[in-house]
């Protein structure tokens, strides 16, 4: 039996859309209440989870397989696993995003950058060759230029609409972020065959 890790919500119910694509009975996938572990059948056993947590079961080789956004990846610094399949899931991207007079500012200290991911920011930044102040939020991270706190943003934008109801625009792409299949090294290792015939499966079904 493969045990998959999977990202809760959008990710969980266009996985179950593919498994019945596939053939597999979701009937307890379908039926499932506040279950944290379900099994199809006698082949595989999903494990709903936030995105980071998903990371972490593949890191000590909880689960098999993980299926979780690219931009998780991007922030997470643990790199010891194969990348199996782009989903196509979710797709949208990660970019810098101001006020439209953001290219001319021109500023007696460091720029300051609000977002929720931190070292995708900082990395950005370092490749530019630009010394920014950045400013972890939580919540909303639009409010820090509409506030005053932030000269701009990095975050992920999919329609831009929530941008644009507050003013603001996207500046710079930085990355494209879509759903990743994901697998732990050494159990790719000693599941080589079922790992991939499964993932040909989602492969031609997705």
């Amino acid at each position: 039996m493969l045990k998959i890790a999977l990202t809760k919500g959008r990710i969980e119910k266009n996985m179950t859309e593919t498994f019945e694509k596939i053939g597999y009975d979701i009937t307890n996938l379908m039926n499932k209440d506040r279950e944290l572990q379900i099994n199809i059948e006698d082949k595989l056993q999903i494990i709903f989870a936030k995105s980071n947590d998903v990371v972490t079961f593949i890191e000590h080789g909880v689960v098999d397989i993980g299926i979780v956004g690219s931009d998780t990846l991007l922030e997470n610094a643990f790199k010891d696993y194969y990348e199996l399949l782009d989903l196509e899931i979710g797709k949208c991207c990660f970019a810098v995003c101001s006020y439209p007079d953001y290219r001319n500012l021109n500023l007696n200290r460091r720029k300051k950058i609000a977002t929720k991911y931190p070292n995708i920011t900082k990395k950005y930044f370092e490749r530019k060759e630009e010394d920014v102040e950045i400013i972890k939020l939580e919540g909303s991270v639009e409010l820090g230029p509409v506030v005053g706190l932030t000269d701009a943003i990095v975050d992920i934008v999919e329609t831009g609409s929530t941008l644009k109801a507050n003013g603001l625009e996207v500046i710079e792409r930085i990355a494209n972020i879509s759903t990743r299949l994901i697998c732990n090294k050494t159990k790719f290792k000693y599941k080589k065959e079922e790992i991939l015939n499964l993932v040909d499966l989602i492969e031609k079904h997705k």
